[in-house]
């Protein structure tokens, strides 16, 4: 008999489920995705009334794989032409860490943020300060600065 010698199994998680109206919102508050980011998704209609609810909604869009609201929410001064998303990369969970301004009454705000995934069955983390502006009367993202942990 020959003893095989296997190294550790790379396992590929499951495919995320797909999101529903009626499912909990991938950004984390306690609502639907329906009543919570999907309303900003969903059409021109909504907007993120602070520069958090943005940062939420926009990191719900990556989950959802929504690539034209990440263009639609976009500083034009930074947006990119197009923007390819990583299907390999399975978002898992936001954390805001803090923010400045950002409300209803500044026309700029900043949100901290980590934000977890698996790509390649490998966990890893994206943590950001990001900038926003109002622009035409609506929170866009203009930039973030990569943080170390």
């Amino acid at each position: 008999m020959s003893r095989r010698k296997t190294g550790p199994r790379r396992r590929t998680p499951p495919p995320a489920p797909a999101v529903t109206a009626a499912s909990p919102c991938p950004c984390g508050l306690d609502a639907a995705y329906g009543a919570c980011c999907g309303r900003f998704h969903g059409g021109a209609d909504a907007a993120a009334p602070t520069a958090e609810l943005l940062m939420r909604s926009r990191y719900s869009a990556f989950v959802v794989g929504d690539a034209a609201y990440l263009l639609r929410t976009w500083a034009p001064g930074t947006r990119p032409d197009t923007l390819d998303l990583d299907s390999g990369t399975r978002w898992t969970g936001l954390e805001i860490g803090g923010t400045t301004e950002g409300s209803a009454f500044h026309q700029r705000g900043t949100v901290t943020f980590r934000a977890s995934y698996v790509h390649g069955g490998e966990p890893g983390s994206l943590h950001e300060r990001s900038r926003f502006v109002r622009h035409d009367g609506a929170w866009v993202y203009v930039d973030g600065d990569f943080l170390d942990d």
